[in-house]
């Protein structure tokens, strides 16, 4: 399947992905990189959404199943250049690791994705039946899901790979991510008259410490505790000199479990509320998901609350067993496990309900750090990995 030229063509296509600045929003150049490389790979058809969204199609000619491939073509800032040891966009090869901002997280596994579906079409064109998609999707790392909501609606898929990092285990899982937010209120007065108001930030810290007191993060045995985590807090007005507060907000970073809803998520607040406004009628507050919104490089406006379902698949779900069997048939030897943190799965599994794994070349913990790198070796076990899922699935 993978003989030295297809395995050096994987190195160089994803060496040049990682010389591609691709910022959330900013994912235009990169765009135009992969359909070229579809164009050259020779797949059917090839298209571009409101979004940006690049979509691959493969054709094997009969009736069958549609499986997709996805990963994201959207990276982090590097931050602090002057804390990488090699050029964040240089895409280095140094003692097996290929270097670069977004080079683990994922440009080497949808470099391998785009190159392993047209090997399989080159090699088994008269053997498979169904649909092969490849999608490089925008805004991943903003908005984990929306976009692809477009794919998933467009094309319809039977099967989702997400190509995030796994260390080339398959990942059945993870949990969600939602961003609640949380105002309360009170009323203007001079500092020196305190008594005159009705200090916010007060109001604040006896929902925090109630909340403390009362909350129990929901279990689930596969994916552990789900988190309450507070992540910003400011008051109103801001700075503050001389003035009661009249508002307070704080945002929270709620890590859900599978089946958690946002008048779930919110339940818990609107409940801690009554009961401190009968302690003090007074207290005014109010708890909602946050909204985000941003410009794809196509112009599009992509706005969309930021709540990401948790999703989870069976040990033994058919898609699960045949992926395992599929990749140990390639010489890999991957372990069941899930994600620790949120993926474009939350859509696909989450919302959708379609059966969705993760398995991607490199480590988890290598998203997002200085001097980001895939292992090479990986790289090259992930385009063999994906050959043989599809194979296994359109067979």
């Amino acid at each position: 399947m993978l003989n030295q030229e297809r395995a050096d063509f994987v190195i160089r296509l994803a060496q040049k992905m990682v010389q591609c600045s691709s910022l959330s929003g900013q994912e235009g150049d990169l765009a135009r990189l992969v359909r070229q490389t579809m164009e050259h790979l020779g797949y059917d058809e090839i298209g571009t959404d409101r979004y940006g969204n690049v979509i691959g199609k493969i054709d094997f000619g009969r009736p069958g199943k549609t499986i997709l491939l996805e990963g994201h073509m959207d990276h982090v800032d590097p931050g602090d250049l002057s804390k990488w040891t090699v050029d964040p966009y240089g895409g280095v090869i140094q003692d097996g690791k290929l270097y670069g901002r977004g080079a683990s997280d994922m440009k080497g596994s949808l470099a391998a994705m785009l190159a392993a579906a047209a090997y399989l079409k080159a090699d088994k064109c008269d053997e498979l039946s169904g649909t092969l998609i490849v999608a490089a999707t925008v805004h991943e790392e903003c908005f984990e899901g929306v976009a692809s909501r477009e794919v998933g609606e467009a094309y319809k898929p039977d099967f989702v790979v997400i190509g995030e990092a796994s260390s080339l285990d398959v990942k059945r899982g993870q949990r969600g991510r939602a961003e609640v937010v949380v105002e309360t209120y009170g009323k203007s007065a001079h500092s020196s008259n305190p008594e005159k108001g009705i200090n916010a930030i007060k109001q604040m810290m006896s929902l925090l410490a109630r909340l403390k007191e009362r909350y129990i993060p929901p279990y689930d045995a596969v994916l552990g505790h789900g988190i309450l985590e507070v992540t910003d807090i400011i008051s109103h007005p801001y700075p503050g000199a001389s003035v009661v507060p009249d508002r307070c907000r704080v945002t929270f970073d709620r890590r859900l479990l599978v089946g958690e809803t946002e008048e779930d998520v919110l339940r818990v607040f609107h409940k801690l509320f009554e009961e401190l406004r009968r302690q003090d009628p007074s207290f005014q507050a109010r708890a909602f998901i946050a909204t985000g919104e941003a410009s794809c490089y196509t112009g599009e406006t992509i706005r969309a609350p930021r709540f990401a379902p948790g999703w989870l698949l069976d040990d033994d779900h058919p898609f699960v067993t045949k992926a395992m069997a599929a990749l140990e048939s390639a010489g890999l030897s991957p372990k069941l496990s899930h994600y620790a943190f949120c993926t474009n799965g939350s859509y696909y599994a989450g919302k959708a309900g379609i059966p969705t794994i993760g398995f991607g070349a490199s480590h988890e913990y290598l998203a997002h750090v200085i001097d980001e790198y895939v292992e090479v070796g990986q790289l090259i076990s992930a385009c063999k990995g994906y050959y043989a899922i599809c194979q296994g699935v359109l067979i």
